[in-house]
This record gives C-alpha cells, structure tokens and sequence, in this order.
C-alpha cells in the first residue's frame, strides 16, 4: 500500500476509440495520469448514427463533454413503417428523457462525439491533469501480472492499471488468456448516410424533422433502423439482411459498397427508402458475430473495458452506451479517494462485480432483438414477458448506489 492515500494511478489505455478515449476522460477527472496508446497515426472514427441514451449521456455530463458541440438530435420518438410501402402502422412517443432519467435521449453522428472527448482528454481545460496520446503504437504483448506493455515500435511501457479498450479483436484480451468463443450471425448489416440537403432535393425531408428512430421490419432478419443525427444535417441508416443473401465473410465494418448492391439486397421495400439507398453516401457492409460472455474481464492489473469486453448486436443501441458505463465505472471505481477503501487489484475485483452481470444481460438482449423488434428497449414491456430488458432498468440504473452496495458487502465479516 503507497505511503500516501491520495497518490495518483499511472494509467495505460490501448485504443483511442469512443470507449478508450471515454476512460481517459472519465480517470482524468479523478486526477489520475493517464496515457493513451493508439495503434494508428490517428484515432479517427469512422461510422454512421450512435444513440446514446440517458445511460449513457449521463456520463458525457458529468465529465464535461461538450455534448452540444457533438451536434446532436434529441430523439422523441419511434415510427413503425410497413415495409412494403411506408405507412405508418404505429407510433410510440419516448417521452421527457430528460425529466425521467435525468438527460436527453441524444444521437450523435460517431465522429462528432469522438471529436469532443478527443478535446475533453487531450486539451488542457477541465478537471485533471491532461492525458498524453501516443500515436503508432501497436501493442503487441501485455503482461497482466507485472503492468507492462510492449509495442511493435520497440518501445514498452509500464502502468499502475491498463485499460484495454482495444475493440472486438482484441490482443490484449488474448493475453489475459481468455479465449472468446464466437459465431458469425445469420445477419449481416449495411450503413450508411445521407445529408439532408439531398433528401430534401429527393422530397424526403419528413425523414429529418421526425426526430425519430423508424423502423421497417424487425421481426425477422431483414430491418431498417433510421434516424437523424449532426444537428439534423445528416440522417443514418443501419440495414440488416440475411448473411446468405451474399455469403459475407470479410471482418470489419468498413467494407465499402455502391448504392446499387444497397437497393437490390431488399426488392420489396418501401419505394421511398429505395430512392434514398439509391442517393446514400459512404455505404459499407458490416459482418455481424455473435460472442458469448467472456469469462472474466480482469487479470492483474488489467482491465477490459467496451466491445473488448462485451460486444453485442447493435440492435438495441446500447453498444456505446455500455463502454460509457464500463468508462464511468472505472472512473467511480478508481476515485479520488479510493485508496482509503481498496487497493487496485480489489478496485478491479469491483469494476468486474459492478460491470460483467449488468453488460452480459444487455449483451444477451441484444442478441434477441436482432430478429425481434419486441425485444428492443423502447418497445419493450416487462408485462409481456417476465425478464424482459426494459428502457427503464436501461435508463434508471444508478451505478453509485450500485458501486456503493459492492464495497458494503467486500468490507463484511466473512463476506467472499
């Protein structure tokens, strides 16, 4: 144990990433010195909408994130539409996010709010001390136990604690000896963007002032999931379809596609959504796995943190959501005062106690809503189903009051 209970942790982040990069915001705040390793000359993002619920944007507020910078659309509400010829078949008002859970139900375009926590990490204002980005370190090897890092440059670095948000190949999750046990999914996704320039030259305009998540299909594999984000400028597409249809199976969600392989892959969508495939930009298709529950998230003195540690399907839109809570765990977890309660390794021990139940049970819903709208938190009812996920167990979680609970029960007699 240090001689001084407020000593800083030397922290070590690998990935500059939403997730990443939201670790080091959320550790900065708390005074620790952290370093950020990215494996590119520059972390930039890539990527349609993200929504990010109040679970989600709470944390962006308590860190300081410009959330009005990111640009983002407030969204109101859901629309269901036929998938043959857009009518509207249900709506379902969201509600005050705001005044229910405490902050708005924003959907940012990636790029905007990786550009803001890249300003909250790496500029000079705000709470802590400035974190340090290193660019064209690749790590290679970690070792748990002893807190070092080696990269393919030649350099190695030692840490306190290693954060290890590192994406959904992760090497360092491999070198914590877990082995992820995964299949590719029956589905497979494209996304893609369109500026509202365009869709009001293509008489679309209803698709931006909706401020809307809308729907075709969903039950079933073929769906879309549109919404507007970047202050309405720009509206998003994510459109899934059955793997067979053309036997994906290069990784990554970056492989580029035309208008045309967009359109033809659903022949009887509504014809005003086949206009918009026909107009979209920077379309890309998305091979899509299933990964079961990872066995543990922790080892020595690293951590697993955002789709390193739990990648799910993206059709509950918790994904992001999910890193922010890992990244306002650690945060909670590695406070300022946290030496007067535990040391890192029992912080650690909580992290995974506070995390790994909470994000394996998002996890698995998401699983079921890939081919199941009813599923998706939003239309999702608890009377419908007993252990249904529902936006409220979503949105209501206090993670304090949670955290608190686990430091209670480590500190009693006898307690595991």
């Amino acid at each position: 144990m240090p001689s001084r209970t407020d000593s800083p942790l030397q922290v070590a982040i690998i990935g500059a990433g939403l997730g990443g990069l939201a670790a080091a915001v959320s550790l900065r705040r708390q005074g620790h010195n952290v370093t950020v390793y990215e494996r590119y000359d520059f972390a930039g993002e890539v990527g349609a909408s993200l929504s990010a619920a109040s679970n989600g944007s709470r944390f962006l507020e308590e860190w300081g994130v410009d959330v009005k910078a990111a640009k983002p659309v407030i969204l109101k509400q859901l629309i269901m539409h036929d998938w043959s010829d857009g009518k509207v078949q249900s709506t379902y008002p969201l509600g005050d996010y705001k005044s229910k859970f405490g902050t708005d139900y924003n959907n940012f375009h990636r790029i905007d709010i990786h550009k803001q926590l890249l300003k909250s990490a790496f500029e000079e204002e705000g709470e802590g001390p400035q974190c340090v980005l290193e660019v064209k370190c690749k790590a290679i090897d970690v070792n748990p136990e002893e807190g070092l890092i080696r990269f393919e440059n030649g350099s190695q670095a030692s840490a306190d604690l290693i954060v290890a948000a590192d994406g959904i190949r992760s090497l360092v999750r491999e070198n914590m000896g877990i082995t992820p046990n995964f299949t590719m999914s029956t589905s497979c996704c494209y996304r893609c963007i369109i500026s509202a320039d365009k869709l009001r030259s293509l008489e679309l305009e209803d698709y931006i002032s909706n401020e809307a998540i809308e729907y075709w299909g969903g039950f079933g594999i073929n769906k879309i999931v549109m919404s507007p984000c970047s202050n309405g400028e720009v509206v998003s597409c994510y459109c899934f379809y059955p793997a067979s249809y053309n036997n994906l199976r290069d990784d990554g969600w970056n492989i580029s596609a035309s208008p045309q392989q967009l359109v033809d892959t659903f022949p009887d969508l509504d014809p005003r959504m086949r206009k918009l495939m026909l107009n979209a930009d920077d379309i890309k298709m998305w091979r899509l796995y299933r990964h079961d529950p990872y066995p543990y998230w922790v080892k020595g003195k690293v951590c697993l943190l955002g789709d390193a540690a739990h990648p799910m399907m993206p059709d509950q839109s918790q994904g992001s959501c999910m890193a922010f809570e890992d990244a306002g765990a650690i945060g909670l977890v590695f406070n300022k005062d946290f030496r007067k309660n535990y040391g890192v390794a029992e912080g650690l021990s909580l992290y995974e106690k506070l995390r790994k139940p909470r994000a394996s049970r998002v996890q698995e819903a998401s699983f079921r809503a890939r081919e199941d709208l009813s599923e998706r938190i939003g239309w999702s009812f608890s009377s419908d189903r007993p252990g249904k996920l529902t936006i409220e167990e979503v949105c209501g979680y206090n993670m304090r009051e949670h955290l608190a609970q686990l430091v209670e029960e480590a500190v009693q007699p006898g307690s595991a």
